[in-house]
């Protein structure tokens, strides 16, 4: 089976000489359709850094980008940003709706920067929408909903169409318990029944225990890997 997502030692340096930052540093990892992978560390250690290589945001210094396949280092920037389109959704902390759109022109509104025929648009926007459970609210303004249903909107949105991959950076971050533990429960269930691969950076051990693998980094290194039944090991790794 083809990995939806595979890096291929990913070097990300910034700056030159003696300014020089390696963000990232000889990651090698594989992302199967429908996993859940946590990637967790303390601040700094090219979590972010890495979700951005893996949407073509930024491009490595060295190593290979795969997405379904693709090599998106060999990409232009136009099949890139084409690839964020159809293929990768983003889920940030900010939320980045658009106030004056509806719920579903929100979600409608990759597809229609791709061409597809507003129809067809609002077709897909309301399969997500509904995947998400707010299909019946779609005519409300992002004002008028709560927290966590701003990032299920977010989260309908950067999952509308054909899109099989999903990065969230810190999906949970401005929410309180309920909402995140929500949230966190719907991304979950997201690659278990649609077959989403999903790839979320988290600081929570707590958010890390839904997710069928979870990666530590530290210092743009993955230190190590751990399955569901990682217990006391991961809250011990992220607080030290």
């Amino acid at each position: 089976m083809t990995p939806t997502l595979e890096f291929r030692d990913i070097v990300k340096t910034f700056g030159s000489g003696s300014t020089e930052v390696k963000a990232v540093s000889h990651i090698s990892l594989s992302i199967q359709p429908g996993e859940f992978v946590a990637i967790t560390g303390p601040s700094g250690c090219g979590k972010s850094t890495l979700l951005h290589l893996a949407g073509g945001l930024e491009p490595p210094s060295a190593g290979r980008v795969l997405v379904h396949g693709r090599d998106v280092v060999d990409m232009t920037p136009n099949q890139r940003a084409a690839l964020r389109r159809t293929d990768v959704g983003y889920v940030f902390q900010s939320l980045n709706l658009v106030p004056a759109l509806t719920a579903l022109e929100n979600v409608m509104l990759p597809l229609e920067l791709d061409g597809v025929a507003a129809r067809h648009a609002r077709s897909h926007a309301t399969d997500a929408l509904r995947s998400v459970g707010l299909h019946e609210q779609l005519s409300r303004y992002p004002d008028d909903f709560s927290g966590g249903q701003r990032q299920r909107i977010a989260i309908a949105r950067a999952l509308v169409g054909e899109r099989r991959l999903l990065l969230a950076d810190e999906p949970t971050g401005a929410l309180d318990t309920i909402n995140s533990d929500q949230v966190v429960e719907l991304l979950a269930s997201l690659a278990s029944e649609r077959g989403v691969a999903i790839v979320m950076v988290t600081h929570e051990p707590r958010f890390a225990s839904w997710a069928d693998r979870v990666v530590f980094m530290r210092d743009g290194k993955i230190v190590s890997e751990t399955s569901p039944d990682f217990g006391e090991s991961v809250s011990a790794a992220v607080t030290s």
